[in-house]
């Protein structure tokens, strides 16, 4: 069914539409109809499609009035067909009476003067006042009588003289443009309104409008679901009924949003925000999104769980590191060769050097760049637990693991680089298995018979000679030399006083964002700086720069400041000495007695078996089975 149809109130204009709308206007339906009879052809025409209807005078009043929700495009009147009716009229007599609706009255009196007549109105409402106005006008002496198709009924069944007010091409074109005007603003709305329900209807949010009063006029599925109320039974009625303890007064008083508020409905925790639909400065409803807490939990998890299996990311580059030394630019430029290469690489250098800014910046120097970076101190986790986070294991491995299984560091390394940090501190019998990833780059999980081939580049760090643990057999000489293929040693600060300054300078910029006013370094206190030793390197630089930050309020730094930090420091590394041997001596005595149980000792010294595990380790304490 077309969405436009013409109601023409006789068969002249019937006929007239029909011819006008052949070429430009085909899809608009024609059909005829008078006023009640008008009323009929539309209240069918609306039940079957149709959106808007075409029409002029007492027809187009009378559907407009049958309450229908349909639009009503009124033929307009213009100015030329009046005067052509007034002209036809003149023949008749000067006296001209016009009986018609007042759609067709508008400055028809004005014309008088112009046109040389005496123009009287006779306005009506319905069709049944037509009869007395045009008795009326003849009554009061007028020559004849012009009007619309109901006032031609009552002229003709009296033999009264009477002239039709045609409606001209113009204004029946003018009609149809209108129409598909409206039809066009109404489909781009519709396309609008799809778009907006898609969006709103399969949101994760539920969403809840309400209008002025407080009644509900759009209830989402998630809103369905959250509170278990069907949305035709919610839209209309009040919020209150549906949500008591929801309370949007203060948003509709205000027009002020009311953000992050976690509310219960149906025995549901949900994180709700309510917002303000102001439009010219009155607000006039509130939208309510809300959700479940329990499924913002769950989303937080996953993306915690994908930021550890695929967010491994290298920053730092060689771009990064600032050096006036000519050995540790030697050193760059050898870590810059080796990153061309896909070999294993050794790194050595003392503990606060920079090991894993250097294994980042060759990653991201090498063709692995768009690959994970993944890294793991070897010395911070028990044997146990360190392989099963390097080999992964499958589900039900061992109690406590994850049903489900979990990939091990080798295989989110997989076409990247993994960087082992403090090698040296690996168990003999990880080094074996190690060993056989390192020769076969297969992996296999714990408690499972599958091998999974990888593509990874192994870069392992230490801060001991390995070397010597090899001789000593605490370290294996076959991984040894399968790791020592390309060896990098990072030269300690002290060797390159030369860069004392440059990366004191590059720390205060670093820092500069948390104090007020701009630090820099006095002659005196670049000379204390040289002159230390710097046991912890760059890593103890970096804290004595960040100390002074933190401390000082002058702008300029001086010796005097930079002096007593470092005795702190010096002092600072004695106490931990005295309490590391105090520390030595607790962990033998209560080894000593629990009989080497070391589940019973860590339940004594208030610490996990794991922590024990660590100081054991870190120590030097010979751990037996």
């Amino acid at each position: 069914m077309s969405l436009i149809a013409f109601i023409a109130p006789d068969v002249s204009m019937f006929e007239s539409a029909c011819q006008l709308f052949q070429t430009h206007h085909s899809d608009i339906h024609i059909v005829k109809g008078l006023l009640h009879e008008g009323v009929a052809i539309a209240t069918s025409l609306y039940a079957k499609g149709t959106e808007i209807i075409i029409s002029r005078g007492g027809t187009a009043t009378a559907i407009r009035n049958a309450g229908l929700e349909i639009t009503v495009v009124e033929i307009p009147i213009t100015g030329f067909d009046i005067i052509r009716t007034v002209e036809k009229a003149k023949l008749h007599g000067r006296r001209i009476g016009v009986v018609t609706f007042p759609s067709l009255l508008q400055e028809t009196d004005c014309l008088s003067p112009i046109l040389g007549v005496d123009i009287r109105l006779y306005p009506i409402h319905a069709e049944e006042e037509a009869e007395g106005q045009v008795l009326q006008a003849f009554r009061e002496g007028v020559d004849v009588v012009i009007g619309g198709f109901i006032t031609k009924q009552v002229a003709q069944k009296r033999d009264y003289s009477f002239e039709l007010i045609e409606s001209g091409a113009e204004g029946i074109l003018q009609a149809a443009q209108e129409a598909k005007r409206i039809i066009h603003a109404r489909n781009l709305e519709k396309e609008k309104t799809s778009l907006f329900r898609a969006v709103l209807n399969y949101t994760y949010d539920g969403i809840i409008s309400v209008d002025s009063n407080y009644h509900i006029t759009f209830f989402n599925p998630i809103a369905e679901q959250i509170t278990g109320i069907n949305s035709i039974t919610a839209t209309g009625k009040k919020i209150a009924q549906v949500w008591p303890e929801l309370n949007l007064k203060h948003v509709m008083h205000t027009g002020k949003d009311d953000l992050g508020h976690i509310l219960k409905i149906n025995e549901v925790d949900v994180l709700c925000n309510k917002i303000a639909i102001v439009v010219n400065n009155t607000t006039v409803g509130a939208v309510v999104t809300f959700q479940d807490v329990t499924k913002i939990q769950q989303m937080e998890a996953r993306v915690r769980r994908r930021i550890y299996d695929f967010g491994h990311i290298a920053s730092y580059s060689f771009k990064n590191m600032e050096s006036t030394s000519s050995e540790l630019v030697q050193t760059i430029e050898m870590a810059k060769d080796f990153s061309l290469t896909h070999s294993s690489i050794l790194i050595i250098g003392e503990t606060g050097t920079g090991k894993e800014v250097f294994a980042q910046s060759i990653h991201n120097y090498s063709e692995r760049r768009q690959g994970p970076f993944v890294a793991i101190n070897c010395a911070a986790l028990p044997s146990q637990i360190l392989e099963s986070e390097l080999f992964g294991y499958v589900g039900g491995a061992f109690t406590g693991a994850n049903p489900k299984g979990k990939p091990g560091l080798f295989e989110v390394a997989h076409g990247g680089t993994i960087f082992l940090d403090e090698i040296a501190e690996m168990e003999y019998v990880t080094q074996g298995k190690l060993l056989r990833i390192v020769q076969e780059k297969k992996v296999m999980r714990l408690g499972s018979d599958r091998v999974i081939p990888i593509d990874v580049r192994i870069i392992a760090a230490t801060n001991k000679n390995l070397k010597n643990l090899v001789n000593e057999n605490n370290f294996r000489a076959d991984l040894y030399y399968r790791l020592n293929v390309l060896q990098l040693r990072i030269p300690p600060l002290r060797n390159r006083k030369e860069d004392i300054e440059v990366l004191a300078e590059l720390f205060l910029k670093q820092y500069k964002g948390i104090i007020k006013h701009h630090l820099k370094l006095a002659p005196s206190a670049i000379k204390a700086l040289t002159e230390y030793t710097w046991p912890g390197n760059i890593r103890e630089l970096q804290n004595i720069i960040e100390r002074v930050i933190a401390i000082h309020k002058d702008e300029t730094i001086d010796a005097t400041i930079i002096k007593r930090l470092l005795e702190d420091q010096q002092d600072t590394n004695d106490n931990d000495a005295e309490i590391i041997f105090n520390e030595i001596d607790e962990i033998k005595r209560v080894l000593a007695l629990t009989k080497g149980k070391y589940a019973e000792a860590a339940k004594i010294l208030g610490i996990s078996r794991s922590t024990l595990w660590r100081k054991l380790k870190r120590l030097g304490l010979k751990k037996t089975v």
